[in-house]
C-alpha cells in the first residue's frame, strides 16, 4: 500500500514530476468552469433568488415525484437490488466540472472500484447549472469505463435548471414538466419568475448520443425520482434531495420518516452534510423536525450519514447518549474545486474532538496548496508561497495541535508565514483571535474560492469505497492527486470499520 498524506509529503503528492494518465480520457477543447466569471455566477443565480423570493423547489420536486409515480415508479421509491450479503460500492461527491480534477479521480476510481456493485454520486452531478448538454463531458464520458450502475442525488447546482436534465439522465428519460400558470404581478413569486434562470431552448440535443458512452446493460440504472432508497445486501442506502437551500419539503420528510423504519442498518446520503467545518447542521424539514433527529433515532438503525456539497473529505464520529457511534462524513472531493480545510477551526462539536476528527486534504496541505494558487494568481509567488513544511508547522501553532505529519527539522515560522496564513483564512484556536478570524474567513471563502481552471497537481481529490458484510461496513477514503504514483495505487487517507450490531429489542 502506498504512502498517504498522513505518512509523507510525497504521499500527499508534493514533489512529484510524473503526471497521471487521466489526460487521455478528457475531451478536446473542454471549456473550464471559472467561478470568478460573472457569466457563470449570473447563470447560477437561482439559489440567491430562492433565498430572496421564496424557494419553489418543494413544489417542483413534488411534481416530478408525481410524474414518476404515474409512469410506474414504486410508490415507496425503494430500489430493490439482488446484491449478496457481502458486497462493495462507491460514493463520489460533487463531481461534474469536467476538467482536470474530475478526470484525475477516474483512473484510481476504476482500479479501486473494479469489483464494486454500484456507485452513488452525492450532490452536484453537473456544474455550473446542470445543463443537459454538459452531461456528455461531465458524467457519461468520465465514467464510461465504470461497468456498474450509477445512482445519484441532486445538489443545488443540478437544481439551477429545475432538475430537468437530471431527471432525463437518472429517471428513465423523464419528459419535461408541463408549464404552470405564471404568478400574477406584483408578487415575490412573479419577480422570482421574471429573473429565474431556465434551460436553453435547444439544450439536450446531444444527450442521446452521450448516453451511448454508458450503454452497456450492466451500466444501466433507473431511480424513481430525485430521492430514493436502495436495499442492497443487508443494508439500506437512503438518498435525499436537499434542493437549492439545503432543506427538505414536508412530503419528502414524511417519506424519509417512513423509509427509515425497519431493522435494516442504514446509511444516509445527502447533498447537505449534517456535520461539516466543525459545526452541526441538522437540516430542517418543512413543518417541523430535522433530518438528524431521524438519523439519531435508535429505532431507525442509521450507522452513517454521508454528505456532499463541501469539496473535501471530513469525518466526525459522534457518540450518542445511548452509546452508539454515528459516523458523519463529508465526501465532496470527486471533481469540483477543492474547498479549504485549513479554515476549519480546532474541532469541538458533538463530543468530537480534534483527536477524533479526520480530514483530507490535511490542513497544512490545504494551506500550502492555496498559498501556491494565490501566489500564481496575484503574481506574488515569493511572498505567498509556503512550503508544505511551513504550512504544516503554522497550522500546528495556530490550532495548538501536534502536526499530523511532521514538518521536519529546521522549519522556521516567520512573520511572513504567519501573515500569509492569516490572509488565507487559516483558523485559530476558539479562544484566540476570534475577532480577526471570522471576518477574514468569510471574505476568503466568499470572494477567493478558486475555479479548477487554476489547478495543477496535487489536486487533493477523493472518493469512498464501502465494503459491506452482515457484521460491519468498512469505509475508506481514497485520494486522487493527479500524479501517476497515486493514480496507480490510490492511497487510503482514512479508514473506519462501522459495526452493524443487532436491532434494538
Amino acid at each position: 500500500m502506498s504512502d498517504s498524506s498522513r505518512d509523507t509529503a510525497r504521499g500527499a503528492g508534493w514533489g512529484a514530476t510524473d503526471r497521471g494518465s487521466y489526460g487521455r480520457l478528457m475531451p478536446d477543447g473542454m471549456k473550464k468552469v471559472s467561478w470568478l466569471d460573472p457569466r457563470t455566477l449570473w447563470a447560477a443565480r437561482n439559489g440567491v433568488l430562492a433565498s430572496w423570493f421564496g424557494d419553489p423547489t418543494g413544489r417542483t420536486r413534488s411534481r416530478w415525484v408525481a410524474q414518476r409515480a404515474a409512469a410506474g415508479a414504486p410508490a415507496d421509491r425503494v430500489i430493490r437490488r439482488t446484491d449478496p450479503d457481502r458486497f462493495s460500492f462507491l460514493v463520489i461527491g460533487d463531481t461534474g466540472e469536467g476538467d482536470d480534477p474530475q478526470y484525475a479521480v477516474v483512473p484510481g476510481l476504476l482500479t479501486v472500484g473494479q469489483d464494486t456493485r454500484f456507485a452513488v454520486l452525492a450532490s452536484d452531478v453537473v456544474y455550473p447549472v446542470g445543463a443537459a448538454d454538459d452531461y456528455d463531458a461531465k458524467f457519461f464520458r468520465p465514467y464510461r469505463d465504470y461497468r456498474a450502475p450509477i445512482y445519484a442525488i441532486p445538489g443545488n447546482h443540478d437544481w439551477y435548471e429545475d432538475l430537468g436534465a437530471f431527471m432525463r439522465v437518472f429517471c428513465d428519460d423523464a419528459p419535461p414538466l408541463p408549464a404552470e400558470p405564471a404568478p400574477r404581478p406584483p408578487s415575490r413569486a412573479w419577480l422570482r419568475g421574471l429573473l429565474w434562470h431556465r434551460p436553453r431552448r435547444l439544450d439536450g440535443q446531444r444527450l442521446d448520443e452521450a448516453r451511448r458512452l454508458r450503454g452497456e446493460p450492466s451500466q444501466q440504472a433507473v431511480q424513481p425520482g430525485p430521492y430514493w432508497a436502495i436495499d442492497a445486501g443487508p443494508i439500506r442506502v437512503i438518498g435525499i434531495d436537499t434542493g437549492l437551500l439545503g432543506t427538505l419539503d414536508a412530503e419528502q420528510g414524511a417519506w424519509l420518516r417512513e423509509v427509515a423504519r425497519g431493522p435494516r442498518p442504514k446509511i444516509l446520503v445527502t447533498g447537505s452534510p449534517l456535520y461539516v467545518d466543525g459545526a452541526h447542521h441538522p437540516c430542517a424539514i418543512e413543518g417541523g423536525g430535522t433530518v438528524d433527529e431521524i438519523v439519531r433515532d435508535p429505532e431507525h438503525r442509521f450507522v452513517a450519514a454521508i454528505g456532499g456539497d463541501i469539496h473535501n473529505y471530513q469525518r466526525y464520529p459522534v457518540r450518542l447518549a445511548d452509546g452508539r457511534t454515528l459516523q458523519y462524513v463529508v465526501s465532496g472531493g470527486g471533481g469540483a474545486f477543492t474547498h479549504a480545510t485549513h479554515t476549519i477551526p480546532r474541532v469541538a462539536v458533538g463530543g468530537v474532538t480534534e483527536a477524533d476528527f479526520r480530514c483530507y486534504p490535511l490542513r497544512g496541505d490545504s494551506l500550502a496548496f492555496y498559498s501556491r494558487l494565490y501566489g500564481r494568481r496575484l503574481r506574488l509567488r515569493r511572498f505567498f508561497t509556503l512550503s508544505e513544511a511551513e504550512a504544516t508547522a503554522v497550522i500546528a501553532e495556530r490550532l495548538g495541535i501536534p502536526p499530523t505529519r511532521g514538518p521536519g527539522a529546521g522549519v522556521r515560522i516567520t512573520r511572513r508565514v504567519r501573515l500569509v496564513a492569516t490572509l488565507l483564512g487559516t483558523a485559530r484556536r476558539p479562544d484566540r483571535g476570534a475577532r480577526l478570524r471570522l471576518p477574514v474567513r468569510k471574505i476568503y471563502t466568499s470572494v477567493f474560492s478558486p475555479g479548477s481552471a487554476t489547478y495543477s497537481p496535487p489536486f487533493f481529490k477523493s472518493f469512498l469505497r464501502l465494503d459491506v458484510s452482515p457484521e460491519s461496513i468498512r469505509l475508506r477514503c481514497h485520494a486522487a492527486t493527479g500524479n501517476l504514483a497515486q493514480e496507480l495505487d490510490p492511497p487510503v487517507e482514512d479508514e473506519v470499520v462501522i459495526p452493524l450490531g443487532s436491532p434494538p429489542h
